[in-house]
């Protein structure tokens, strides 16, 4: 007689299907090992072994959906004895197919540069921005131009908005919203002398910073204003959003970074990165890495969590411009040289991994999501390089889509706006946001006071380890003193006997006319 199982047949069948995925591949997907269990009590561990099945559980489930994955990442590999950074553009363009091989081109714009550029978050438009004034968009897979115009002066900055059918200008004296036609729909003047901007796309802010150092949140979605303060650390002209808590983090001549909220008007996190002035500053996808340059020649690796340094490399020369990648490739640009790093942050690397030469001085670099593309505005235009292995191979559809289509872009606009993110929100810790927020006990015992009812309760809720290192500093004191004490006890008892010494020496009537030694 077989024994019943008491499970459904769908659950039986989904539980069998994830006991048959490949252990290599859940190894990826493992965080930390298990420790023994031997000398934790019964009612905890039967609770840390119903965690583990869980973990377990979920283990399986991205591995197993890793089948649904249908490209895969590549790098570029050498021969033995050859070097990836001597390989030229021409030379990867032949090696790979036709689809790939278009989208390394140059646009040769020497009358209106330096140019700065951004790429949509589909990674599918492209928009370009002279300092004389030329603003450009266009949809560079098919290289089909969507508005071009010319504002009749200086421009510092470009930004697309929540969709490629709106984006901000930064402008000689306002910032001025255009549509994909090049139609102007707003001029904000109160953001005024704008150097730097961000799209928050989860908030639907636009944030900014100016040469006379304002930072400011600006809604886009209701056009509402929703914080605006001076920074007091200058001229801000180097500005980087975190994608993973939304905060801003400007860099500054002192070598100090500062992370902003638009909850706070002062730095949540300040932190010095270098004795010299930086130069630019960039943050990867996952917010846990942070690239500083600075005018002493170093790129220093920082980790977000701890705030410590990880890496730290001399270059060549100062590095102008950072950008990292979706796959945590760093570009660095050196005058008129652009230098790709792989495996910069986990390892010590001694060689790039791609090197290229611009037409002239780059002033802005950036990477194509969804694409091994590189981005490269400089003082005669723009270049497009090919970068193998930079771009994440798989996009979430629901996320970002390049080929949506209007119908879905107009869903898409209409999910974001309904699943908008308050500002309020925005913190250091975005996992806090989800926590319980229990009661400390110093709060219970307040709590507690305010009753009519009982007799107050006193409570010392602070911890031993802090009275412990408080006692321990007060002693410390305490012999300081008391050894101070006995030196200056001393001093002036050797100043006295020294004195008495001196009295007791018989001076005669003659001894004046004695020769001195």
């Amino acid at each position: 007689m077989h024994k019943r199982d008491g499970r459904k047949p769908q659950q039986q069948k989904r539980s069998d299907e994830l006991t048959h995925v490949d252990e290599s591949k859940v190894a990826k997907y493992k965080r930390v090992t298990a420790y023994s269990l031997s000398r934790i009590s019964s009612f905890k561990r039967k609770k840390i072994q119903a965690q583990r099945k869980k973990v377990r559980k979920s283990v399986l489930h991205a591995a197993r959906a890793e089948l649904l994955l249908p490209e895969d990442a590549g790098f570029l590999e050498a021969d033995e004895g050859e070097d990836t950074a001597r390989f030229r553009q021409h030379e990867i363009a032949d090696a790979v197919d036709i689809t790939s091989a278009v989208k390394h081109f140059d646009l040769i714009l020497p009358e209106y540069g330096p140019y700065t550029m951004n790429y949509s978050r589909d990674g599918r438009h492209l928009l370009l921005g002279g300092y004389r004034g030329h603003v450009a968009s266009l949809d560079w897979v098919t290289k089909h131009l969507l508005s071009e115009t010319n504002v009749m002066e200086s421009v510092h900055e470009v930004q697309w908005l929540h969709m490629p059918t709106m984006y901000a200008v930064a402008q000689k004296s306002w910032t001025y919203i255009y549509d994909n036609q090049g139609t102007e729909l707003h001029c904000l003047k109160t953001l005024h002398g704008v150097l730097k901007m961000c799209f928050l796309p989860y908030h639907f802010l636009l944030a900014t910073a100016s040469e006379s150092g304002f930072l400011s949140w600006l809604d886009v979605s209701i056009g509402k204003m929703v914080a605006q303060f001076r920074a007091r650390s200058g001229r801000l002209n180097i500005m980087k959003q975190n994608p993973y808590n939304a905060t801003l983090v400007t860099g500054h001549p002192n070598g100090v970074v500062k992370m902003w909220s638009p909850n706070v008007p002062k730095p949540l996190v300040s932190m010095l990165c270098s004795k010299a002035a930086l130069r630019d500053i960039a943050i990867d996808d996952t917010g846990k890495y942070l690239a500083s340059a600075a005018m002493d020649r170093t790129l220093k690796i920082w980790d977000l969590r701890t705030y410590k340094c990880l890496k730290s490399y001399k270059l060549k020369t100062a590095g102008g411009h950072l950008s990292f990648s979706q796959r945590r490739l760093l570009a660095v640009s050196l005058g008129n040289f652009v230098e790709v790093y792989k495996d910069c942050c986990s390892t010590t690397v001694t060689s790039p991994y791609l090197r290229h030469k611009a037409e002239g001085t780059v002033n802005k670099i950036e990477f194509c999501p969804y694409e091994d593309v590189l981005g490269i505005g400089h003082q005669r235009g723009f270049t497009s390089i090919l970068v193998p292995g930079a771009g994440e191979p798989n996009f979430d559809a629901l996320e970002s889509n390049p080929y949506m289509t209007k119908s879905q872009r107009r869903e898409m606009e209409v999910k974001a706006l309904l699943d908008k993110i308050q500002p309020e929100l925005i913190c250091l810790d975005p996992k806090m946001l989800g926590k319980v927020d229990v009661k400390t006990l110093q709060a219970k015992v307040d709590e507690r006071n305010k009753k009519n009812w009982g007799n107050p309760i006193t409570i010392d809720t602070t911890s031993a380890l802090l009275k412990d290192r408080r006692k321990a500093a007060r002693e410390k004191a305490q012999l300081k003193a008391e050894k101070k004490r006995q030196l200056i006890q001393e001093a002036q008892k050797e100043k006295s006997q020294k004195k008495a010494d001196t009295s007791r020496k018989s001076q005669g009537v003659l001894e004046r006319f004695k020769a001195k030694p």
